[in-house]
């Protein structure tokens, strides 16, 4: 695989193994060898290395002493603490959306709406996928706080992940989303903070929920697998 200079080899790598991560082509607990990677992708252990340092940073892996690099479980308790926290940070930036933002700074998330609408009408769930995370990006800079930017951008390859799976687990959740979405949009131009907030809450238990429940089910599943082993 080549990689090209838009940004850093390490950043390029790091995106390359999250996507996977986030994807579930690596699961919970999988090894990351760094050598394998170097060997496959044609570049040093050390820019491997650097990658895996900011996949750490970015909640998708653990680095243990004698193992090395593995993908970071997905727990139930992780997955409410994930999105208790971007709640608060969502909230924070709608917040400063509707006391600041203009309407014509509205225009390019606008858009993104009119695409979401377009991808759910025709199920192309990755397009989706895609330009909900773009419709975020587009979100973050209203909160004209660079901590609080930074912070959503380092969270955002673990909420990919979550969202990924919700959106596999249960058909009508793009719809879900995009109403979301609109709905949020809709208390900015009202400037409607209550309703905003109340919104962002109710969005993010329902997909906590429903992440959790999959992953209870899953471990449910795995024990009964185990101790019908034993037998």
């Amino acid at each position: 695989m080549t990689f090209k200079a838009r940004e850093s080899l390490s950043e390029q790598i790091a995106g390359h193994l999250a996507d996977q991560i986030i994807r579930g082509e690596m699961l919970a607990g999988d090894r990351i060898q760094e050598l394998r990677v170097a060997g496959e992708l044609e570049v040093s252990r050390g820019s491997v290395r650097e990658a895996l340092l900011i996949l750490e940073r970015r909640h998708l892996i653990d680095i243990l002493p004698r193992r090395g690099a593995v993908v970071r479980d997905l727990s139930e308790a992780q997955v409410r603490g994930l999105y208790e926290l971007v709640q608060v940070l969502l909230g924070l930036v709608i917040r400063k959306a509707i006391k600041n933002v203009r309407e014509e700074d509205l225009d390019p998330i606008i858009a993104l709406i009119h695409e979401l609408q377009l991808a759910a009408s025709d199920r192309e769930l990755d397009r989706f996928f895609e330009l909900s995370f773009r419709f975020l990006e587009h979100a973050y800079p209203f909160a004209r706080n660079a901590f609080v930017e930074d912070v959503l951008a380092d969270l955002h390859p673990a909420l990919q992940r979550t969202y990924f799976m919700a959106l596999h687990l249960d058909g009508d959740e793009m719809k879900e989303c995009l109403s979301f979405f609109k709905a949020l949009v809709e208390t900015i131009f009202r400037r409607d903070v209550r309703s905003a907030l109340e919104i962002i809450r109710e969005f993010a238990e329902r997909q906590s929920a429903l992440v959790q429940e999959s992953i209870t089910r899953a471990r449910q599943i795995e024990a009964a697998w185990r101790g019908r082993r034993k037998k």
